[in-house]
């Protein structure tokens, strides 16, 4: 088997590419980066620039499965040019990728894209499953239906579609925990609000296997990347200083400070999301971490 997989030199990507390739999965990769491309037996890269509608259309030769990570970081101010940039890099990403199928013979049977729990509403009680059809009114949840229907046009080539919902990602070497872990382990952690706000996780081991077994099981449609059990931020950050043995004795920082210093990014900080794994499990993915305690002690 062959996968083209977009953003694979990313945090996520970087994992994946390991995963498969030790599986003896063969990869092309697309990359906006000459420097980056290599060329290698079971994994070559390939050059591309959505902005400028170029890429090399060699990448799809003996493709069967595309996984499409590609898209600007959320983790960076939002200033009016920096929102159109995130938008842009993923409906422009995907637009050149159908543009590209439908235009040349090839063998993709399906197409596995990243997407976010960002679409569901800001709320404390309710518990979302893939079937949520309310969209939260924030930019994410705006972001996130632009994205997946980019996505969902692919089903017109004939291309199973599969769009993996995904929720915070904790890794060793980037992301949401190193964020976290530094204030925390300067004595100035401290939950974010209320603390209340339920923030759904999952372990980058258990993501990027979640994509393999998704390639394997042929999965069409919504899935819910989270672990089976979500926490409260107030949780989160008492887990994390505990594991670093670091006193939390900070008061809780209140939504304005966070508007201050990040603008309406600070809003990722606040809402909460209580998201379902079910459907993931009852489709056969057994959860390597699936509590937050066994997450951190494997990370930190």
């Amino acid at each position: 088997m062959k996968i083209l997989i977009t953003g694979a030199t990313g945090m996520i990507g970087n994992e994946l590419v390991s995963l498969l390739l030790q599986n003896g999965i063969s990869i092309n990769y697309l990359t906006t980066s000459r420097k980056k491309i290599t060329d290698e037996p079971r994994y070559q890269g390939f050059y591309w620039n959505p902005q400028e509608g170029k890429i090399d259309e060699n990448c799809l030769l003996d493709v069967d499965v595309i996984i499409h990570l590609a898209g600007a970081s959320i983790s960076k101010r939002w200033t009016r040019a920096y929102k159109q940039e995130i938008i842009e890099s993923r409906i422009l990403s995907s637009n050149l990728l159908y543009k590209v199928l439908k235009n040349n013979p090839h063998q993709v049977r399906q197409l596995i894209s990243a997407s976010a729990i960002g679409i569901y509403k800001d709320d404390l009680t309710t518990v979302y499953t893939e079937d949520a059809t309310a969209v939260d009114d924030s930019f994410l949840g705006t972001v996130v239906v632009k994205w997946e229907q980019s996505v969902d046009k692919f089903r017109l080539l004939n291309i199973q579609v599969c769009k993996i919902r995904t929720g915070l990602v904790l890794s060793k070497k980037a992301g949401v925990l190193a964020e976290m872990l530094k204030p925390i382990q300067l004595g100035l952690g401290a939950p974010f609000g209320s603390g209340k706000q339920y923030q759904s996780w999952i372990h980058i081991y258990d993501l990027v296997h979640l994509y393999y077994y998704a390639v394997k099981n042929r999965w069409e449609g919504v899935y819910n990347a989270v672990a089976p059990k979500p926490v409260t931020n107030e949780e989160l950050t008492v887990k994390i200083a505990n594991q670093v043995q670091k006193p939390l004795f900070m008061p809780n920082i209140p939504q304005f400070l966070m508007k201050l210093m990040l603008g309406e990014m600070h809003i990722l900080l606040f809402t909460s999301q209580n998201v379902s794994a079910s459907k993931a499990i009852e489709a056969g993915y057994d959860f390597k971490f699936k509590t937050i305690e066994a997450a951190l002690k494997d990370l930190l």
